[in-house]
């Protein structure tokens, strides 16, 4: 390919070969330029500047000093500095009237020192509105009236009982005996028993009536360290069930001279369930309140049964079951206070407190024959309920004017199951309440005592008695 010389190509361009020919007198051909150099000397003095300029601002490398004595600069200046864009191209070659080339503009740094950048304060906060301050105000002045409102209608509520308060759960307050003696009328007031000791109705000095167990009299020899130890045990335990179908624990006594021990429930003035199903001369009781009553026991039984660990009661039958005033169960344990009498042979080696000597199951068998007993108004026989398998209208108790024969029937089939002879194949206490909740419909709100004085007993205990 041939290579054209500068000439030919300059003959192609007539614009540029005219100017070309109008200043040959000034430039050789063999070193003809396009450009003017007065123009391409601005162009070198302005990068020149430049140069300077930025070798000037750029810090020096570590371990060497800094270019002309100028100190590095700070971290908020090296940051600004290599963010910094560089001046736009025409503040650089601008040339005054004249064609010389105007000076470098103040503002361009030098070698010198650089003076850091003053760094701007902080946005001043946004003030508050008048807006802003009222609705502080506002909800200062709701929160404040809201919480002194609810502090004072807890006050009136518990001052004028209208809230149950919980009971204590550890600590069972003591009583002087000489206190339970004038409210038990000097020990007179009997309305049962357990073995050899008796059971005292009293009423305090507030009003309050109590039951009044009396566990050991007469003498201390008689007493053994672990009676002492199985009872404090039984008074913690009893304390623990805390559940409203149950005949709380409220107090004790523990008197050295003259010696006595006892213990102080809550009192359920409609006397036992073995009374009313078996005595002529107790109160008759309906189909209704009859489910109800096993209801409200197998409630309790399942609460017994979920405590960590379990409570178990000891002997379940229709004498420990107490009726409120609204004919609503209580279970009580007296039973256990046999076995730590003093009366007992080898009762101070017993220890029947223990968790790993009940069954659980046992207490399924034992509820089963007791709602046996409360719809038939009998005991239970086995070979009638897993031999012979009798109707339910020939089972239920005959003095019953009314009562649901589907629902007894049903009934008498979980009362089977509760029987089982072979105790693995019983069932939960909790599968029980689940099967006569459905059946009965009664829900454990419903089976619990409408008017309990136990809460205001206990409180009074603690308040007038209490150690």
């Amino acid at each position: 390919m041939e290579i054209q010389s500068p000439n030919s190509i300059l003959h192609h361009l007539p614009h540029l070969s005219s100017s070309k020919s109008q200043n040959s007198s000034l430039f050789p051909e063999e070193t003809a330029e396009v450009f003017d150099p007065s123009k391409d000397h601005l162009l070198i003095q302005s990068d020149a500047t430049w140069n300077r300029r930025s070798l000037a601002e750029r810090p020096p490398l570590p371990g060497k000093g800094s270019a002309a004595g100028a100190s590095p600069p700070s971290p908020p200046q090296a940051f600004a500095d290599s963010t910094k864009s560089p001046p736009p191209p025409e503040t650089q070659t601008l040339a005054g009237e004249d064609g010389t080339p105007s000076p470098p503009p103040s503002s361009v740094r030098t070698a010198q020192t650089p003076n850091p950048p003053s760094v701007p304060p902080p946005p001043p906060p946004l003030p508050r509105t008048k807006k802003t301050l009222n609705l502080s105000m506002i909800v200062g002045i709701v929160v404040g009236v809201f919480t002194v409102s609810v502090a004072l209608i807890i006050f009136f509520l518990i001052h004028t009982r209208k809230i149950p308060i919980k009971p204590w759960t550890s600590n069972v307050p003591r009583l002087q005996l000489s206190e339970l003696q004038a409210a038990c009328e000097d020990f007179s007031n009997i309305i049962g028993s357990f073995s050899d000791g008796p059971i005292y109705k009293g009423t305090l000095s507030t009003g309050a009536e109590i039951a009044v167990v009396s566990i050991a009299s007469g003498s201390r020899a008689n007493w053994s360290t672990s009676m002492e130890t199985q009872l404090l045990h039984k008074i913690r335990e009893l304390s623990k069930v805390d559940h409203k179908n149950f005949l709380n624990v409220i107090g004790y006594c523990h008197e050295n001279e003259p010696f006595h021990r006892m213990l102080v429930f809550e009192y359920a003035p409609n006397g036992s369930l073995s009374e009313h199903l078996h005595s002529q001369h107790a109160e008759h009781l309906d189909w209704p309140t009859r489910l109800r009553i096993f209801m409200g026991i197998a409630y309790c039984l399942e609460h017994m049964h979920n405590l960590n660990p379990p409570i178990l009661h000891t002997n379940l039958d229709s004498s420990c079951i107490y009726l409120t005033e609204d004919n609503a169960a209580k279970v009580s344990d007296f039973s256990v206070l046999d076995f730590i009498s003093p009366s007992k042979e080898s009762s101070s080696s017993k220890n029947l407190l223990e968790h790993s000597m009940l069954d659980p199951q046992t207490n399924v068998l034992n509820f089963g024959a007791l709602v046996f007993e409360i719809i038939t108004g009998r005991l239970p026989d086995p070979d009638s309920l897993f031999f012979e398998r009798k109707p339910a209208r020939d089972l239920v108790d005959p003095t019953l004017e009314t009562f649901q024969e589907d629902v007894a029937e049903r009934l008498l089939e979980v009362v089977r199951q509760c029987m089982n002879p072979y105790s693995v194949q019983r069932p939960k206490m909790r599968k029980v309440v689940v099967k006569l909740r459905e059946i009965t419909g009664i829900e454990a709100d419903a089976a619990l005592p409408r008017l309990s004085p136990r809460w205001w007993t206990e409180m009074e205990i603690i308040a007038t008695y209490g150690d």
